[in-house]
């Protein structure tokens, strides 16, 4: 597999220098196909050429397709760690074991504000300076504790964001002591930081203290006679202490610490986390490693815990690992750098750390289990799909690659088109494209529309385009037969020979055409539409294909064709919100906000410019004559 080296990478290892850093492999098209990091470039990368090197499979491959090597040499060898994950962030090149979460996982975090406010989320590390707690795998739970948290601490509850400035009168929240009223300029920022920090203390799980204060303040409110406070306080005493029973105590230390465990296969690794704060275990995470087949378990953790730690909110005092990793004292470094205090990084030989570790590790194999069970229903589905297909339409291989198309407008305005792509039957949303159309005629003709994508589409895998590189195995078109011809005329003139078919909705039958022969220029594609092909070119006869609603095929196509109404139809909505309070000069490419004030001030009104002549336009300050061409142009048509 391992072929003779260019003379570029050739040229390349000799001029390695002898320093820390990250070096960037790249394949024939310029793609990054991995990152990693050393201590010393020019030893570290040379070793992957040596002819004596034995490496695994993925290495092998990787070694083979080598083109290009870049490097970017750093002061330390935990700047160029910092360095490699940013690095597989940005790219996420293919030969990389990449750290894969297929749930969005809620946080509560605390918002870096004047006012803070404390809110539900699934993104984490947004907002810079924010606090984030989680994950939790309980949304239930996670909004009951916000909940919680608002009825025990005057926080601001209509999640809106206030500076402290009297804008409006204070709300009802506030009149039930619910809300310290940061809205009409009540609350003292210092005072109200301070309950942010009782609050972050909570969440954090420092709970001492806290039952108590508020018991203190109940019998304090039933000495005043303020029965209906101290009732209060007793409800929310009882739910404090209901949801802090639900916390599994795991050591009796009342430590910080993460639990890592992997598990892995030929196929892959999953990875379980625990994380337990002051002792209790508030929530576990799973995590699946793409490209980790024929890793160590060592590389995986290694890698796993690098892509993580890179973009954690919360660094406990201790994390442990299942097994020993190369850079552990790398890592250790990095992480106490970014927590600002002590992080010890270890590998547990006995006493209860190593019961957790176990106990984590129980929870990866039935998460690698389940992962497995997952992938192979996925596949059997697939295969079972795509090969009805390709029997069903008689194609010459399996539809691996499936495009679908749709329109979308109304009464001909806004038009737009979709292409959306599924490969092996999983959505590639990479590959998703959305069309302008640029056909406006009097009257709403989808099947000129249709044709004008298909065209552009095709015409764009002719021309080179990058964006459109990939040829696909079939083409389904939403819609019936007015709709297919107009495609197959597209396809045609432009000689090419993509399998095509058209869903239509009524019925869900697919329509599959024939080539029948030669026909007269001016007789009809069929009775459905309204395109003829020019003399001397072929026509199509078409078979209604009624497929078990049940069926794999059918089912993939249904998919095919809802995602590409639903891609089709967001992207009009976006353009008919933006036309509605917009202006029709924020369409032109190279009009910026600046340019259209000035065209609006010299001529004030769209009407105004578009009875301007060229030179006219061209003589408004910014402007150039190319641009004042291209406006007139679009004005006028």
């Amino acid at each position: 597999m391992r072929r003779m080296l260019t003379e570029t990478v050739q040229e390349q290892l000799k001029r390695l220098p002898i320093s820390p850093g990250c070096y960037i492999y790249r394949g024939e098209d310029g793609g990054v196909l991995y990152v990693g990091k050393a201590i010393n470039l020019r030893s570290r990368v040379r070793s992957y050429f040596q002819p004596s090197a034995k490496h695994g499979i993925r290495i092998e491959r990787l070694v083979s397709k080598i083109h290009n090597v870049e490097w970017i040499v750093v002061d330390s060898e935990v700047e160029a760690l910092v360095l490699e994950c940013n690095l597989i962030k940005e790219h996420r090149p293919p030969f990389n074991v990449r750290m894969r979460d297929d749930k969005s996982y809620p946080y509560i975090v605390i918002t870096n504000e004047k006012f803070p406010r404390v809110l539900f989320t699934r993104r984490s590390m947004r907002q810079k300076g924010a606090q984030y707690f989680g994950p939790f795998t309980n949304v239930w739970s996670v909004r009951e504790t916000l909940d919680l948290l608002h009825k025990t601490f005057p926080l601001i509850p209509c999640g809106k964001s206030w500076s402290g400035k009297e804008e409006q009168r204070p709300c009802l929240y506030h009149h039930m002591g619910q809300c310290m009223a940061p809205c009409a300029g009540l609350s003292d920022q210092t005072e109200y930081k301070a309950v942010v920090g009782k609050v972050a203390a909570f969440l954090q799980g420092r709970h001492d203290g806290l039952v108590e204060d508020m018991q203190r303040d109940m019998h304090e409110a039933s000495e005043n006679l303020n029965f209906e406070k101290a009732a209060l306080l007793r409800d929310r005493i009882k739910s404090v202490e209901n949801l802090l029973s639900r916390q599994k105590v795991m050591s009796e230390d009342g430590e910080d610490r993460d639990i890592v465990a992997v598990v892995k296969d030929d196929r892959g690794a999953a990875v379980q986390m625990l994380y337990v704060r002051n002792g209790k275990l508030i929530g576990t995470r799973q995590f699946v490693l793409d490209g980790s087949g024929d890793a160590t378990p060592a590389e995986a953790v290694q890698e796993f815990v690098k892509q993580y730690y890179a973009q954690a909110s919360d660094l406990p005092r201790e994390v442990l690992l299942p097994v020993e990793i190369e850079e552990r004292a790398v890592v250790q470094q990095w992480l106490r750098t970014r927590r600002g205090s002590a992080v010890t990084v270890e590998v547990p030989r006995g006493g209860d750390r190593l019961r957790l570790v176990e106990m984590a590790a129980l929870n990866a194999e039935q998460a690698l289990a389940s992962y497995r069970l997952q992938i192979e229903s996925k596949d059997a589905w697939a295969e079972e799909s795509l090969g009805q297909l390709a029997e069903v339409l008689s194609l010459p291989q399996l539809p691996v690659r499936i495009e679908g198309y749709d329109i979308s407008n109304i009464q001909g305005t806004a038009p737009v088109g979709s292409m959306v792509v599924t490969e092996r039957g999983e959505a590639v949303n990479k590959e998703y494209r959305r069309f302008k159309v640029r056909y406006h005629p009097e009257s709403p003709n989808d099947f000129a529309m249709m044709h004008e994508v298909i065209t552009r589409r095709l015409r764009a895998y002719l021309d080179g385009d990058a964006k459109f590189a990939a040829l696909p195995d079939l083409i389904m078109i939403d819609g019936g037969r007015g709709q297919l011809s107009a495609a197959l005329r597209a396809r045609d003139a432009l000689g090419l020979t993509v399998p095509m078919v058209g869903l239509a909705k009524r019925m869900e039958l697919v329509i599959v055409p024939h080539q029948v022969g030669n026909v007269a220029a001016d007789a009809p594609v069929d009775r459905y539409g309204e395109y003829t092909y020019e003399g001397g070119a072929d026509a199509y006869v078409y078979t209604d294909l009624e497929l078990p609603l049940g069926s794999p095929g059918l089912l993939l196509l249904r998919k095919l064709r809802d995602e590409a109404h639903r891609f089709a139809l967001s992207f009009h909505r976006k353009i008919r919100e933006k036309r509605a309070t917009g202006s029709v000069l924020d369409e032109i490419p190279g009009v910026g906000p600046r340019r259209r004030r000035m065209l609006l001030r010299t001529f004030g009104s769209i009407e105004g410019i578009r009875r301007a002549t060229v030179p006219e336009i061209a003589a408004v300050p910014t402007m150039t004559v190319t641009l004042a061409e291209r406006i007139h142009g679009v004005l006028n048509e």
